[in-house]
């Protein structure tokens, strides 16, 4: 189960540009992981534009943030030239990462049920534990909210 004060699972994924991000080898810094449903999509868009405005800020305060969803590398190089993203993103095609955080799950729409990613975000501290969770994430503001914990960390 993964929760509050726990360590955080660790994953290895392949991202953009061809690299692999490993969460693992964050340690010592704090890492912001959002799973996200879909590039290209009007919410998912409008986070990966949020955390990229305050990447700055975030650098500041010495963190990393790693967006995950189940597209593909290409989907997420494609997403990243087009909006001018300076966030990585990891490729989960798998699908295992998700379910190891427990973000994969059922979700309906217009009535039909189906498997999803549940837009949420993980702290992880620097000694790899999670420092904080937020589910069923609101855009608007949510970027603004994880850095303001993520100073309160220091």
């Amino acid at each position: 189960m993964v929760e509050e004060g726990k360590k955080a699972p660790d994953f290895n994924l392949p991202a953009d540009g061809g690299d692999k991000i490993k969460l693992s080898a964050f340690k010592g810094a704090p890492v912001v992981v959002y799973f996200y449903p879909k590039d290209n999509t009007p919410g998912c868009t409008k986070e990966a534009i949020a955390f990229t405005e305050l990447l700055p800020e975030f650098e500041k305060v010495n963190t990393t943030i790693i967006g995950i969803s189940p597209d593909s590398v290409a989907a997420h190089d494609k997403f990243i030239a087009k909006h001018s993203l300076g966030v990585r993103l990891a490729a989960d095609e798998e699908r295992k990462t998700v379910e190891k955080y427990n973000v994969w799950v059922e979700k309906s729409m217009y009535g039909k049920k189906y498997m999803g990613v549940e837009r949420s975000t993980f702290l992880v501290d620097a000694g790899g534990k999670i420092a904080r969770i937020w589910r069923k994430v609101k855009v608007p503001g949510h970027a603004e909210a994880v850095l303001d914990v993520v100073r309160e960390l220091e």
